[in-house]
C-alpha cells in the first residue's frame, strides 16, 4: 500500500532521456541529418541565444578499428550516429543534453554552477523508507512514456533514408532496457544473414565506460521524474554470496512457490512484462525490437548451468582483479590475457587472468547465475537486479581507477573492436559521449561509492588517526623541549661569542713585533711631522 501510495503521488511528474530524442524522429531532420532541438528557455536551437551550445558538424574519429568486424556500411551503429544525424547540439561549458538543457554530470542549479557529489550506498543500509521509495521509483519509470525519446522499430534503410520515419514511444524504464538491447543486437545482412560477433558495449575496452554512462543517464532520468535531485542508485555487494539475498519480495523480488520460473505475486515486479529477448524472431524478420511486450520476467537464481559458472564471485577473486595493472591487452576482445576488463566482465579466469571461454566469472557469473531474463545479453536490463549489479560492478572500476590513476591514454586510442576506441562515440546515445569521456574518476562525474569511502575512512582511522593522536598527546612536551632547547643554545652562543672575542684579542697581542721593520719607522715618522 505505501509503495502504491507513493506511485501515485509521484505520477504527476513525467520525464524522460535515452535515444533519439523526439523532436528529431521527423522526416525532415532526418533527411537533413540534423539534430539539434530548440531549448525551451529560450526557443534557441541547442539554447545558442543563452550561450547554452550551438549546433555543429559531428567529427567522428578516424582511428583503425579491430578485425572483428569485416563490413562497412552495413550497420546503422558504424561511425555512430552518422547515419541518422551528421549535425548535433554541441553544448558549452557545464551543459549538456540533446539541446543542451541539462547539466553535466556533477554539476546542478539553473546555471549548471553548482558542483555536488552524490553517493551510491548499498541497498542493505538503505531505511525501510528509502527502499520502499527506489522500489516505487522502479515502478513509476515503468508506467511513465517518455515525453522526450522515442525508439526506431526500423533501419534507416527500412524508413526510405528517412523519408518514412518508423518510431514508437516507449516508457523511460523501457528505453533503456531498449538500449541495451540495441547496442548488443546482431547485425542484420540482409535476406536470412546476420553477424553475431558484434557488439558496441561488451567484450571489449568500453564495456565499463558504456555501463556507467548508462547508469549515470538512468540515475539522471529518476531524478527528473520524481524530482528528487538526491536520487542515486543502491548497489548490490555480492562478493562471497551463497544466495541470492535480494531476490526477496522484500527487495526484489521472491521465487514464485507453483512456478520457479517466476517471481512472487506478492512482489511488485511480477506483473512486469519483458521486451526485446526474442532476438533469433527479429533476426529472422531482419526486424528491430519494436518494444511490444513478450512476457512476464522470468528469474530461477542458483539453478543455471554450474559447470559454466560454478559459484559466485569472492572478495579474493575482486582483489585479483584490482591488483592486475593493465586495463586491456592483447586484441582487446573477449580473448584478452590479464586484463582487468576482461576479468572483471568474467571472460578471463579471476584466478589467473587467463582467457577462459568455458567458463563465466565476475560480472558475466551473476548473470548466469539469475537463470531468466537476466541471462540473455540483449535483454538483460529487463530484470532491476541488473541495475544493482551493475552499479557495483562499476564500483570495482572505480576502485582500479583510484588504485591506479591510469591516463586517458591508458585507454586504447586505435584497433579496439568497432565502437570500442577511445575517441568513438558510444552506441545508441544522443546526446553524444566518447569512450574516453567516462574513463575517469567518478568523483568528476558527480558521484562516489558509501563502500569507497569507508575504505577511505578505515585507512584514515588506521594509521593516520593514530598517528595524530600520538602527535597530540605529546605535543605539549615537544613544544616545551623546543623552548628549553633554544634557551640552551641561545646561552650556548653567548659564552661561544665571549670566548671567541676573548681569544682573538689575546692572539692580536701575541703577534704584535717588539720592533719597526726600518722602512715602517721612516714611515711613521714622515707622517709625525707632516
Amino acid at each position: 500500500m505505501l509503495l502504491a501510495a507513493l506511485c501515485c503521488l509521484l505520477w504527476s511528474f513525467r520525464t524522460s532521456a535515452g535515444h533519439f530524442p523526439r523532436a528529431c524522429a521527423s522526416s525532415k531532420s532526418l533527411m537533413e541529418k540534423e539534430c539539434c532541438p530548440a531549448w525551451t528557455g529560450d526557443s534557441s536551437p541547442c539554447g545558442q541565444l543563452s550561450g547554452r551550445g550551438a549546433c555543429q558538424d559531428i567529427t567522428l574519429s578516424k582511428a583503425p578499428l579491430g578485425p572483428q568486424y569485416p563490413f562497412t556500411g552495413m550497420d546503422d551503429r558504424e561511425a555512430w550516429p552518422s547515419v541518422f544525424y551528421n549535425r548535433t547540439c554541441q553544448c558549452f561549458g557545464n551543459f549538456m543534453g540533446f539541446n543542451c538543457g541539462n547539466c553535466k554530470f556533477g554539476f546542478w542549479g539553473p546555471n549548471c554552477t553548482e558542483k555536488r557529489l552524490l553517493v551510491r550506498r548499498n541497498i542493505f543500509d538503505l531505511s525501510v523508507p528509502e527502499k520502499n521509495k527506489f522500489l516505487a521509483y522502479l515502478t513509476l519509470a515503468k508506467h511513465t512514456i517518455s515525453p522526450d525519446y522515442v525508439i526506431p522499430i526500423g533501419t534507416y534503410g527500412q524508413m526510405n533514408n528517412g523519408s518514412t520515419p518508423m518510431f514508437n514511444d516507449i516508457n523511460v524504464y523501457d528505453l533503456f532496457v531498449w538500449m541495451h538491447y540495441y547496442v548488443s543486437r546482431d547485425t542484420l545482412l540482409g535476406g536470412s544473414e546476420i553477424w553475431k560477433d558484434i557488439d558496441f558495449a561488451h567484450e571489449a575496452p568500453g564495456f565499463l565506460p558504456w555501463h556507467r554512462l548508462f547508469l549515470l543517464l538512468w540515475e539522471q532520468e529518476i531524478q527528473k521524474l520524481t524530482g528528487d535531485e538526491n536520487f542515486t542508485i543502491p548497489y548490490w555487494d555480492w562478493r562471497d554470496a551463497k544466495s541470492c539475498d535480494i531476490c526477496t519480495d522484500e527487495y526484489m523480488g521472491g521465487r514464485n512457490p507453483a512456478n520457479p520460473n517466476l517471481l512472487s505475486p506478492a512482489s511488485f515486479f511480477s506483473s512486469w512484462q519483458i521486451i526485446c529477448t526474442r532476438l533469433e524472431e527479429y533476426n529472422s524478420r531482419q526486424a528491430l525490437c519494436d518494444g511490444t511486450p513478450e512476457g512476464p520476467l522470468l528469474r530461477n537464481p542458483g539453478n543455471h548451468d554450474k559447470a559454466r559458472t560454478p559459484r559466485l564471485p569472492s572478495s579474493a577473486d575482486v582483489e585479483f582483479c584490482l591488483s592486475l595493472t593493465q586495463y586491456e591487452s592483447d586484441s582487446m576482445d573477449k580473448a584478452a590475457n590479464f586484463s582487468f576488463r576482461n576479468t572483471l566482465e568474467g571472460f578471463a579466469s579471476p584466478l589467473t587472468g587467463i582467457a577462459d571461454a568455458s567458463q563465466s566469472s565476475m560480472h558475466n557469473a551473476l548473470h548466469i547465475y539469475m537463470n531468466g531474463t537476466m541471462s540473455q545479453v540483449q535483454g538483460s536490463a529487463n530484470d532491476p537486479i541488473f541495475l544493482l549489479h551493475h552499479a557495483f560492478v562499476d564500483s570495482i572500476f572505480e576502485q582500479w581507477l583510484r588504485r591506479h590513476h591510469p591516463l586517458q591514454e591508458v585507454y586504447p586510442e586505435a584497433n579496439a573492436p568497432i565502437g570500442h576506441n577511445r575517441e568513438s562515440y558510444m552506441v545508441p546515445f544522443i546526446p553524444l559521449y566518447r569512450n574516453g569521456d567516462f574513463f575517469i574518476s567518478s568523483r568528476d562525474l558527480g558521484y562516489d561509492y558509501s563502500n569507497l569511502q569507508d575504505s577511505e575512512r578505515d585507512i584514515f582511522q588506521d594509521y593516520i588517526k593514530p598517528f595524530l593522536e600520538q602527535t597530540s598527546r605529546i605535543w605539549p612536551w615537544l613544544i616545551g623541549a623546543a623552548v628549553v632547547g633554544s634557551v640552551l643554545m641561545a646561552v650556548l652562543g653567548r659564552l661561544t661569542s665571549l670566548l671567541c672575542r676573548r681569544k682573538r684579542k689575546q692572539l692580536r697581542e701575541e703577534r704584535r713585533p717588539l720592533l719597526m721593520e726600518k722602512e715602517d719607522y721612516h714611515s711613521l715618522l714622515y707622517q709625525t711631522h707632516v
